[in-house]
């Protein structure tokens, strides 16, 4: 309470007290001007009256100066507690992290707060005065500031997002509100607007966009993003009568650097290859990456052929100089599949769908090389998909067959072994040849499923005819690619071991040449484990892969199976005489036995014989054939010249 306070109220309470003691006195003295008013003389009377009248207005003056003390004491409590909570809301209006501008109903700024200026960069004697006209960016039309203000009008509050200029002259996202505040007449005040710097924000959905729309290793637009764009060029190309062109890239045995130096090095070397083709290309020219080693190129006005097949053939040159990776000089080679519009697809994804069977094409040419798209490639990519849709069918209806192809001893003529051979029973065309379904199964991964499934069947077999007195040394079982490359192939063996019961001396697994020498140090690691299980292991197409002979010698290899290609033209073509001669010396020097494949007439049988070949099968032997067709009694006699 003020100086001033308490005074008023110590003369309040004077006043009280004498308009007591005057009432008293003013009392009695009427009582005695009453009493003897008979006697009195009439001064005296009016005296009394007057007493009486004075002592009613002393009363009435310090009642009413108590009353107005006590009222000013209502009134400072109710200031105290006013002052109390503006100081509250100053703590509250200056403490958050949101920006906070109060105008007059003029719009004229009248405050703002720390977080304002901490946001916009103004100083509050800078804003002051001025109306929010100081922040435009130039953002927005008109028409959103007049939605604005009628949506104020309609709503008295409105929220949303606004583009803003700092003084830096930055233009920076706000979400704002405004509020209208009205006084206790109802009469518009002033207006509050409360904000929040959304930049963040902005630049992760920024970042989430770009992140969905580009490879995050080489930073080039992906699949879906390239795919839009190919959209938008023949739509731009069919309205201006011009032609596009559509290049899928794939990088030649890429796979072989990163099992030898690495995933880092191999995605130095993507980088190194994106930076390179970027350099290569002009504008309107779009590159993209789809994952792995596979690049694509849009030429947004291409109208020739040759146009295409040059830009193909500049990527294939410019990739064949070294990449400098670390201490690495690597050397890598590209196949190139062209797809062009209009010629060859009306559509985007018809274009990437003939792009992408044009490099099959390529790469199936010998690769470092490119391809154009023709009809006849769809007809074979359609059919493939239907075999790949059918083979997952057969698979599981049990359509596949095991047939065996009988294994003499040349020397003896006698029945020694058999080679199992998967054979497709369709429902509708009948026996289909492996030519036809096995490169799609290699393709489509379903090769590695039906490999597991043949070896289980032909070690049931082979149990079932040893129970049955047959006298075979082996059953050779095909180890595709795929399913050597995997790590639990040695698990799958052991299982298929353990659940037919078969001596594993009697299981002979062959893997081709080139499934060896694409990984020499992984192959060499799985033989090993499965010689652990007491498996035979025989190369098969030998001749094909170009071994080398000091890997060769570390694998615990028994047999080295002769292709057949070399056998067919014994013993009239030299070439292949020769080579027959060294692969047997070859290995009979590293002590294994020598098997010849693809044996169909008589002399190439005498022919091997004399050269001291251990084993042979082909035509000539037997066919392929079910388990229960096989001659066991069968010896056909080779001549001797």
């Amino acid at each position: 309470m003020s100086a001033s306070h308490r005074d008023a109220l110590r003369v309040a309470l004077l006043y009280l007290v004498l308009s007591v003691v005057w009432l008293e006195v003013t009392g009695y003295l009427l009582s005695k001007i009453f009493d003897g008013s008979a006697d009195l003389p009439r001064w005296q009377l009016i005296n009394g009256y007057l007493w009486v009248v004075l002592s009613a207005g002393l009363i009435f003056v310090a009642r009413a100066r108590l009353l107005g003390c006590l009222g000013i004491g209502a009134t400072l409590r109710q200031h105290i507690e006013n002052r109390a909570r503006l100081r509250q809301a100053q703590a509250v209006f200056d403490c958050t992290h949101e920006g906070v501008l109060v105008t007059n109903h003029q719009g004229v700024i009248v405050h703002v707060n720390r977080a304002f200026m901490e946001i916009t960069g103004y100083r509050a004697e800078e804003v002051l005065g001025h109306t929010p006209n100081l922040f435009k960016s130039g953002h927005h039309p008109p028409d959103f500031y007049q939605s604005m203000f009628q949506t104020l009008r309609h709503d008295r509050e409105w929220s949303g997002e606004i583009w803003n200029r700092r003084k830096s002259g930055e233009i920076y996202p706000q979400w704002q509100t405004i509020r209208v505040i009205h006084d206790d007449r109802g009469r518009l005040s002033h207006y509050v607007a409360v904000f929040s710097d959304i930049s963040s924000i902005k630049d992760s959905e920024h970042e989430l966009i770009h992140l969905a729309h580009h490879d995050p290793l080489t930073d080039l637009p992906n699949r879906l993003l390239f795919s839009d764009r190919v959209e938008q060029a023949l739509a731009s190309a069919q309205t201006h009568k011009r032609g596009c062109a559509l290049l899928m890239i794939d990088l030649d045995y890429f796979k072989l650097i990163n099992d030898c130096l690495g995933h880092n090095v191999g995605d130095q070397l993507l980088k190194a290859v994106a930076a390179r083709l970027r350099d290569l290309f002009g504008p309107g020219i779009t590159l993209a990456r789809f994952g792995g080693d596979e690049f694509a190129v849009l030429a947004e006005s291409c109208p020739q052929l040759v146009q295409a097949a040059a830009l193909a053939q500049r990527i294939i040159d410019s990739l064949k100089e070294p990449f400098q990776i670390d201490a690495n000089q690597l050397f890598i080679n590209a196949s190139v599949g062209i797809s062009l519009f209009p010629s060859d697809a009306l559509s985007a994804e018809q274009l990437l769908r003939n792009a992408d069977s044009a490099l099959f094409k390529a790469k199936g040419a010998g690769r470092d090389g490119y391809a154009l798209y023709t009809e006849e490639l769809t007809a074979h990519a359609q059919h493939r998909v239907e075999i790949a849709f059918e083979l997952r069918r057969a698979l599981e209806q049990q359509e596949l067959r095991v047939h065996y192809q009988p294994v003499h001893d040349l020397k003896t003529s006698r029945l020694v072994g058999v080679e199992a051979l998967v054979r497709w029973q369709h429902p509708q065309r009948g026996l289909v040849s492996p030519a036809e379904f096995i490169p799609i199964a290699e393709r489509t991964g379903l090769i590695a499923e039906i490999d597991a499934w043949v070896m289980q069947q032909a070690c049931r077999q082979m149990c079932d005819w040893q129970k049955a007195g047959a006298r075979l040394s082996f059953i050779a079982v095909n180890v595709s690619t795929r399913l050597f490359a995997r790590r639990e192939l040695y698990e799958r063996v052991a299982q298929v071991l353990h659940d037919t019961g078969l001596d594993p001396a009697c299981l002979e697994l062959e893997v081709t040449e080139s499934a060896v020498m694409d990984d020499p140090e992984v192959a060499l690691e799985q033989m090993h484990r499965l010689r652990e299980l007491g498996v035979r292991l025989a190369i098969d197409d030998f001749g094909t892969g170009y071994s080398s002979l000091l890997r060769l010698k570390r694998l615990p290899v028994q047999k080295l199976k002769i292709d057949q290609g070399f056998v067919a033209g014994l013993p009239w073509d030299d070439d292949d005489v020769a080579i027959v001669r060294v692969i047997i010396a070859l290995a009979q020097s590293m002590g294994m036995q020598v098997h010849a494949e693809g044996i169909e007439q008589v002399e190439q049988a005498a022919f091997l014989l004399e050269h001291e070949c251990d084993l042979g099968q082909g035509y000539w032997f037997g066919r392929p054939m079910p388990a229960h067709e096989l001659d066991w009694a069968r010896t056909p006699v080779i001549p001797l010249h």
